[in-house]
């Protein structure tokens, strides 16, 4: 799964965290440079999924990603910038960590892939 984060100036472990995730990062705006904050119009091509750091934003600026998001029927989720934080958020949206080979989650992911 391709994700789009915003927010945060580091990252961290954060990547290592979205990769027992299956959840690779496609793009990563700060959010505090003036050029991040500008109005885009579409979120990448090939994005799945739309992280948004609360803590490193400001509300127009999750506003509006939010809203592209919704226009593209991509899932978010917003949170801290902590490993703990987004570990919840991520469960909470139904995404399990190390997802095993029985998993639904994983079939679901596999049988996209074959489409594509």
């Amino acid at each position: 799964m391709n994700a789009m984060l915003v927010g945060a100036d580091t990252l961290g472990n954060i990547p290592d965290v979205l990769q027992s995730y299956g959840i690779t990062i496609n793009r990563h705006l700060s959010g505090r440079n003036s050029s991040h904050q500008r109005k885009v119009d579409r979120l990448p091509a090939g994005t799945e999924l739309l992280i948004l750091f609360t803590d490193f934003l400001g509300h127009n600026v999750m506003r509006h990603f939010r809203e592209l998001a919704a226009e593209q029927q991509i899932r978010f989720i917003a949170c801290r910038r902590s490993v703990c934080a987004l570990k919840q958020s991520l469960s909470g949206a139904g995404m399990c960590e190390n997802p095993c080979a029985a998993c639904p989650q994983r079939a679901s992911e596999k049988a996209g892939k074959r489409k594509r």
